[in-house]
């Protein structure tokens, strides 16, 4: 992005003239595979078991998503809710805690501190996926989560973080801002040498922080469903943050256009000068017309995105190395 050097001088400005770290992922070519809160599909998401195994199978990128704490600390859980994925309610002592929020009852992050939280063990949240992990490791933290990362540098890994915030404005409501702890994170991570991406459906949020961190920013993106065609389609157009952000995280339905053929939103995306990542892919499911996950892969490779979040990270490993041995051609091969 032509803002990203103007930002970096500025840094360096802020710096007292001294060179900073530089953020590797802004050289990121091909396309990356994103351990999705881990290697999720095999340990329960967003523990370090999960994440370990992300590593080992070789991902690009390690995904952990944030929420924050009653007394401000930030930990790895995709919901601000706890229910689903931690054994919360075999805690009669925290019964008081259940309320409900916007309809859902349930117990709530930032109703727990961390010492309450580390009481709690992780679990797997998907039915039909082993269970043999429930219960063996607590909820980690932000610092926990860059100590193992910078362990497994030390050891030769080359893997980034590519870290989200989970709904920040309702924190900020309640007076947990996670602003300067996200960006004390960002700070050890690229000083240490390690990749960073960062993502939040949240784009005003997002785009606060440029010029305040070197990490690539991706405005994750939903989309919505058409009542009559119900196909997917943006609801806000791309040029509107396309200035502001490095990259866009899709819903992988937002590629497919009418009569199965691609959307183009790929094409028009790499025009802005925006990377293009999807979510999710799943091994155990994959959508209805689509015979297989490699399939499905393939397909995404296909359609030039720039990287894919999956819960089985080796499995879209090997579909890329295939992907890429069929498409380099005799030539390339030899």
């Amino acid at each position: 992005m032509r803002l990203k050097m103007f930002f970096s001088w500025l840094m360096l400005a802020a710096s007292g003239g001294q060179a900073m770290a530089e953020n590797t992922a802004h050289k990121d070519e091909g396309v990356i595979v994103i351990a999705h809160r881990g290697a999720s599909g095999y340990r329960p998401e967003h523990t370090l078991l999960s994440y370990k195994l992300g590593l080992e199978q070789g991902a690009d990128y390690i995904e952990p998503d944030l929420v924050m704490t009653k007394d401000g600390h930030l930990i790895a859980r995709h919901d601000i809710y706890l229910s689903q994925t931690t054994d919360v309610a075999e805690h009669p002592e925290f019964a008081s805690k259940r309320r409900k929020v916007r309809g859902r009852e349930d117990w709530y992050v930032f109703d727990f501190t961390l010492a309450e939280i580390k009481t709690l063990r992780a679990v797997q949240p998907r039915h039909g996926r082993g269970q043999a992990y429930d219960g063996l490791e607590s909820i980690p933290t932000f610092d926990e989560i860059i100590a193992m990362m910078k362990a497994a540098r030390s050891r030769g890994h080359s893997a980034g973080l590519y870290v989200e915030i989970k709904r920040p404005e309702l924190f900020i409501r309640q007076g947990l801002d996670p602003t300067a702890s996200l960006l004390k994170g960002f700070a050890e991570i690229i000083e240490a040498g390690i990749p960073l991406y960062f993502q939040c459906f949240n784009a005003e949020y997002l785009i606060s922080l440029r010029g305040r961190t070197d990490a690539e920013l991706i405005w994750l993106i939903e989309g919505k469903k058409d009542a009559i065609t119900k196909l997917y389609k943006l609801a806000a157009p791309l040029q509107l943050y396309a200035e502001h952000v490095d990259g866009i995280g899709i819903n992988k339905a937002l590629l497919l256009g009418p009569k199965g053929k691609p959307s183009g939103i790929v094409k028009d995306a790499h025009n802005l000068g925006l990377k293009v990542h999807i979510w999710t892919v799943r091994n155990d499911q994959v959508p209805g017309k689509i015979k297989t996950v490699d399939e499905e892969l393939k397909f995404l490779f296909s359609q030039g995105v720039d990287g894919v979040f999956t819960d089985f990270p080796d499995t879209a490993i090997q579909a890329r190395r295939s992907f890429n041995l069929l498409s380099a051609g005799p030539k390339e091969m030899e």
